[in-house]
């Protein structure tokens, strides 16, 4: 809680609040230019919404975490940006402030958020919250057979039911933080050895496997994703299996945004309580504490971007070698 305090000290004192000349002055600039990985059908109406309020017409490139982060490092490295801001993944965003791409982040909003999407650093914070749950078809498995624990996929019962997403590295890695890291591998190798993984890329594919019956339970998908199959009247249903983890996807101003003031007024508008009650709208969790979500006090372990980076090389080779390289 001292980091916390010190943390909000030093970056949401009123000196350093949202101007009164930012909203004038992003009006006169007319445009934000977002990259993100944010699937098109929750950016519509928070672009819909933030035009309305400011007259600032919010322009997007999307696409999955990683290419968003080697669009915005390559544009930096040749010396000009086409982002104004970025909103991916925690540990992409956690790469672009070490590639000295973001710039210091200033929002009144900040002192509502989570302790968990702040960043010490103060170059991003964190909008919305991916919770990695297990979802399943409700036709294919009954209720009574979900696992209570990663041990119990070592059961037979599983083989060829799984499914992964491809690029779960840094919930794998908080997962066998969390039950030992020894045991969790000696885990692990045995599902894999025992039942193998179908190994699918990208988490909405993985979850509309699920609601089709291709898939009857994955491993890892997202809270929100699996939220919406239900909703559509699929028959899916998530649980969590303990540890539960959860990710901060972060939001931050390129380093030399050619819209600087709508680049500050659209992060403070996305990380204010309209914002975030869009994105919750949409299935997230939103970060700022002000918008109430049950899942907001779950007993989540937060993946640690700046950990995840340090350990890259090690997780990346474990899960290759266990879940890439497992049966299918």
């Amino acid at each position: 809680m001292k980091l916390f305090a010190l943390v909000i000290a030093c970056i949401v004192s009123p000196a350093l609040a949202q101007a009164p000349d930012v909203v004038p002055a992003a009006k006169k600039e007319g445009e934000v230019m977002l990259y993100t990985s944010l699937v098109p059908e929750d950016l519509t109406p928070l672009g819909a919404a933030f035009e309305k309020k400011y007259g600032v017409k919010l322009k997007t490139w999307r696409a999955n975490s990683e290419k968003v982060l080697q669009r915005a490092v390559t544009e930096m490295r040749a010396g000009r940006s086409d982002a104004d801001v970025v909103e991916t993944n925690g540990p992409q965003m956690e790469s672009l402030y070490r590639e000295k791409g973001l710039q210091p982040l200033r929002s009144a909003h900040l002192k509502d958020l989570m302790p968990q999407a702040l960043r010490p650093h103060g170059h991003w914070v964190g909008t919305r919250i991916n919770m990695f749950v297990q979802s399943y078809n409700t036709r294919l498995v009954k209720k009574e057979e979900l696992p209570k624990s990663y041990s119990d996929l070592t059961n037979p019962r599983w083989k060829g039911r799984l499914g992964i997403e491809a690029e779960d590295e840094d919930w794998f890695a908080m997962v066998l933080k969390e039950m030992g890291e020894e045991a969790g591998l000696r885990t692990f190798r045995e599902i894999a050895r025992v039942n193998g993984f179908s190994v699918r890329r990208g988490h909405t594919l993985l979850a509309g496997l699920v609601a089709s019956g291709e898939i009857p339970l994955a491993i890892t998908t997202y809270s929100h994703g699996a939220e919406k199959m239900k909703q559509r009247g699929a028959p899916v249903e998530w649980f969590a299996i303990t540890p539960a983890i959860g990710r901060a996807n972060g939001i931050g101003i390129a380093r030399s945004a050619p819209h600087p003031h709508a680049a500050a007024l659209f992060v403070d508008f996305l990380l204010s309580p309209e914002g975030q009650a869009i994105l919750q709208k949409g299935g997230y969790v939103p970060a700022n504490l002000r918008v109430a979500d049950r899942a907001q006090k779950l007993p989540l372990k937060f993946v640690d971007p700046a950990v995840i980076l340090d350990e890259d090389a090690k997780w990346k080779k474990l899960w290759a070698e266990i879940v890439l390289g497992a049966p299918r």
